[in-house]
């Protein structure tokens, strides 16, 4: 069985990290060799022009980045990696999709996950060696091998899956950034690997992982094996639930770059630089040292708090409940992407669902519910000549409004034990720190400040 790469959103944060201090001749010429060496032409798709100019991260402009995980087995690490059956080697699949918002300001980033087993439509594009034509209830992870197997290459594989993305979502996405198995392994080594907080014993047969609960640093093999993982007695074994484990290691590995202070030390920053790059396939509108530079400076004060990751709301498909298709929830969460607004403002809480509002707007609801009722029947009672002590007993029925009480920073336990997502209104499971739709019950991310600070918490 294939085992595939998942969340790569670290890859890029790290390229958009480490540039700053790379201010030396020889530095800049070696690193500016590495990108150009790495770009990846983005082709034209509906007979029109691709935009290739500089990205300018000064121009106070919103910047879209759709990431892909490459699965494939050539190379020696990546067979290592992903498994010995040499005759996956020649498969490129992709099962990994996410769009990243950096907002105009550079103050917040939005991570969207596509499961692969998504049902989608998708328009017809081009690739290097002919057309695809449009298709109907194709399955989103088919699109990059689909296009590769055509095209017979990464632009025509990349330039497809963005195609499709751009059309399911209404973005205008122009750049994309490729990563394979051994990328990620060797980004995650190059930081000095990363701490994780595991709520259970971790253990999967295919993946080799074998580790016991607690506070861990993982080296970047032993990441990308929990990266890769969906098996074990601590998971349902969905891709929902892996791609909520992985959108806590993205978190974990900005945290812990950002920790080590990185622009002070060029010396790691520049050995870091290599690392990240070398790990990269980057359209030809980011393959630019000039540009990843300035990127860097705008967003060298980036707060991880201000780091929002989804997964596209979903349902089973009625035709095969192993598939899904989007629900329009999802059309908020890209309305938002092209609005340029975060997933998370507290201006406007009240009408995105915050739970703690929620909660306490329907615990208000049913007070005044149950206030009306006793005056109605107080009125009642009172045309039946009952007493006023009557009246009075009566109104002290009433029920009072339920208030949650903080477990951490946008975690809060609610009335009848549960614990809530503030941010989402989901439940989080107080086990794993799953967050589910509390409707559906569909898997919606993880709580990594329940996670950190609550069953990892260091006392």
């Amino acid at each position: 069985m294939q085992h595939r790469l998942r969340n790569t959103l670290v890859c890029v944060v790290v390229a958009l990290l480490v540039f700053v201090s790379t201010a030396a001749a020889a530095t800049y010429v070696n690193i500016d060799g590495i990108i150009h060496g790495q770009k990846v032409d983005l082709i034209g798709q509906n007979g029109e022009a691709v935009a290739t100019s500089i990205v300018d991260p000064n121009a106070g402009q919103p910047l879209d980045i759709l990431i892909l995980g490459q699965d494939t087995r050539s190379g020696d690490e990546n067979l290592a990696i992903g498994g010995s059956d040499t005759t996956l080697e020649s498969n490129h699949n992709s099962d990994t999709a996410m769009v990243m918002h950096v907002s105009a300001d550079r103050r917040f980033i939005e991570l969207v996950s596509i499961p692969r087993d998504s049902i989608v439509d998708v328009p017809s594009c081009t690739t290097t060696k002919g057309e695809i034509k449009a298709q109907r209830n194709v399955m989103f992870n088919t699109i990059f091998a689909n296009a590769y197997e055509t095209g017979g290459d990464l632009a025509s594989a990349a330039s497809c899956t963005v195609n499709a993305v751009n059309s399911l979502t209404g973005l205008d996405i122009q750049n994309f950034v490729v990563v394979d198995f051994a990328g990620l392994t060797s980004m995650i080594d190059a930081i000095g690997g990363v701490d994780v907080c595991l709520p259970t014993h971790v253990y999967d047969g295919y993946t080799g992982i074998n580790i016991d609960a607690g506070w861990r640093h993982l080296d970047g093999l032993t990441a990308t094996q929990y990266a890769r993982r969906r098996h074990g007695a601590d998971t349902d074994g969905t891709d929902m639930e892996r791609t909520a484990r992985q959108q806590y290691l993205v978190k974990q590995l900005l945290a812990q770059a950002l920790s080590k202070n990185l622009f002070t030390q060029s010396g790691d920053l520049y050995q870091l630089a290599k690392a990240a790059l070398k790990s990269l396939n980057i359209s030809t509108g980011l393959a630019n040292t000039t540009t990843l530079a300035g990127l860097a400076m705008s967003m060298k004060d980036f707060k991880t708090s201000n780091l929002y990751t989804r997964t596209v709301p979903v349902t089973d498909w009625v035709r095969d409940a192993n598939r899904v298709v989007w629900t329009s929830e999802a059309d908020t969460l890209w309305a938002k992407m092209r609005n340029d607004k975060p997933f998370v403002d507290s201006s406007d809480s009240a009408s995105k669902g915050d739970s703690t509002q929620t909660d306490q707007s329907s615990g208000d609801q049913q007070s005044t519910d149950q206030q009306n009722a006793d005056s109605t029947q107080a009125d009642q009672s009172g045309q039946s000549g009952q007493s006023g002590a009557d009246q009075s007993q009566s109104t002290q029925t009433q029920t009072p409004t339920p208030v949650n009480t903080k477990v951490a920073d946008g975690v809060e336990k609610n009335a009848q034990g549960q614990l809530i997502d503030t941010a989402t209104g989901g439940i989080i499971d107080a086990k794993t720190g799953i967050i589910h739709n509390a409707t559906t019950n569909v898997v919606m991310g993880i709580s990594d400040s329940y996670l950190n600070n609550v069953v990892c918490k260091v006392k």
